[in-house]
């Protein structure tokens, strides 16, 4: 009446069990410094890496070759340079991109900006000047036209 177990290796041969491979990244994760919500700087900011602002800061900020984010948070009253902006906290001062600028949503900016390209979200509050200028590329191509 009783029949013996049988073994899972009979409904299940190895060769059917399900591997996991876990996806590898080719890239390094992404580094940025961070200026936390309760820090206040007063002064001029530089680097070579991107800067990430969730407090204040006053004064003048040059990341020339990285991308300056201002969270929601954010605080900002300095003139900006650097390849890439991004708002979606205050920004009082001008702004210079040599890629382009981005104003999320929820963003405010007063003062005038230069840059290459630039977006604007439903609901961003912008005030100032807007310089869009013709890319790098664009520029040699003029160039080797009319020479």
């Amino acid at each position: 009446m009783l029949q013996p177990a049988q073994s899972n290796t009979q409904k299940f041969p190895a060769t059917a069990i399900p591997t996991y491979n876990p996806v590898k990244t080719v890239t390094a994760p992404l580094e940025q410094a961070t200026i936390g919500r309760s820090v206040v700087i007063k002064g001029d900011i530089s680097g070579a890496e991107p800067l990430f602002i969730d407090g204040q800061v006053e004064g003048t900020i040059t990341l020339a070759d990285h991308r300056v984010t201002i969270g929601r948070n954010g605080s900002v009253t300095a003139d900006i340079s650097a390849r890439e902006v991004v708002i979606m906290g205050k920004v009082t001062g001008n702004i210079e991109c040599s890629d382009r600028l981005d104003i999320r949503g929820e963003g405010t900016l007063v003062g005038d900006v230069v840059t290459q390209r630039i977006s604007v979200e439903d609901g961003a509050v912008m005030s100032g000047k807007v310089q869009v200028r013709a890319q790098e590329k664009e520029k040699a191509k003029a160039a080797a036209a009319g020479a």
